[in-house]
């Protein structure tokens, strides 16, 4: 059997794998091109509405912004009367969806640990199933839910605020249990390997290792769920009430939250203003006052967002 010794490259050779080399493939390029545009195109054209979506609202909440309307209630306030703020809404936004993250959080981050960790046969299935559905509910229904559930333990015509909470978490709970299962997914399971190989067990595995490495994402999850909720109008005026006083306990009285005080105030629309009275009497004050409220509803999810991005930077594991 003979063997070819291999000839060098000649300098005609080089010349030519060079210039082939150097060509520039002009349909990948123009492949290149349109798809860098589309997708640039495609930023901007999603950028549109919610641009103007900020606009609309800053511009026509920021002038109704003041310390009193940031720290009063509407108690005693009617028709066309300037004075009065949404502070009893703010408290109350605060304190339902606070009291809502509690219930649901837990129970959503530890069914997402059953179903990606121990879950198996009929029962993991069963209870994807009925996540799924629960995605879907309407948010009335949850309402409608809350208050039949409480109706049967304190009786007919109950509303607080701890109603309002148990359905908003109705609402969070299948949000809390989706985000957060995929973000374990991520894990790679070396990382579970080797702490099986140190001998450490499952639990405490699924403790320092697993959610340690998916903080970042599980907050992400858990912020998901708070702004789905924390815009809900239809369950907390049929769970809560409406009020106008400011009420801090959540067992016991009616409370105001930001969505359905902005709703309440932009349904009441111009205020009669009797003649003479332009001084006292702002015929649409209503009106600024609903969109005041949106405005602090969307820096409340903002300054939520910030508060994540800053849990994330904290307790993500330290990449060496």
């Amino acid at each position: 059997m003979t063997t070819t010794t291999p000839h060098p490259p000649t300098a005609e050779s080089t010349e030519r794998v060079r210039a082939l080399l150097s060509v520039v493939d002009t349909r990948r390029k123009r492949v290149d091109v349109t798809m860098t545009t589309l997708i640039w195109g495609a930023f901007a054209l999603a950028m549109v509405p919610l641009v103007s979506l900020l606009w609309t609202v800053t511009s026509n909440g920021i002038g109704r912004i003041s310390m009193d309307f940031l720290t009063l209630s509407m108690r005693n306030v009617f028709g066309g009367d300037p004075n009065g703020g949404i502070y009893h809404a703010i408290m109350g936004t605060l304190i339902i969806t606070g009291l809502a993250a509690v219930i649901s959080v837990p129970i959503g981050i530890l069914t997402a640990i059953y179903l990606v960790e121990y879950g198996k046969g009929w029962l993991a299935r069963s209870v994807t199933f009925f996540v799924d559905v629960m995605t879907g509910i309407p948010s009335i229904v949850a309402g409608l839910f809350a208050v039949a559930l409480f109706t049967l333990v304190v009786g007919p015509g109950a509303r607080f605020g701890f109603i309002g909470a148990v359905a908003l978490s109705v609402l969070m709970i299948p949000v809390v249990v989706r985000s957060c299962e995929e973000m374990l997914k991520l894990v790679p399971n070396e990382l579970r390997e080797a702490a099986y190989a140190l001998g450490v067990p499952k639990w405490l595995t699924v403790i320092k290792v697993v959610l340690r490495t998916s903080v970042a994402g599980l907050t992400t999850g858990v912020l998901l769920a708070v702004a789905r909720v924390i815009g809900e109008t239809a369950p907390l005026l049929v769970a809560v009430g409406v009020t106008d006083s400011i009420n801090m306990n959540p067992f016991e009285g009616r409370m105001m939250t930001l969505p359905v005080f902005a709703y309440r105030q932009y349904s009441q629309g111009q205020a009669p203003c009797p003649a003479g009275a332009s001084a006292t009497c702002v015929p649409d004050i209503a009106i600024q006052n609903a969109w005041a409220a949106a405005l602090v509803l969307i820096v409340i999810v903002l300054a939520l967002n910030l508060v994540g991005r800053l849990v994330n930077r904290w307790f993500a594991p330290k990449l060496r």
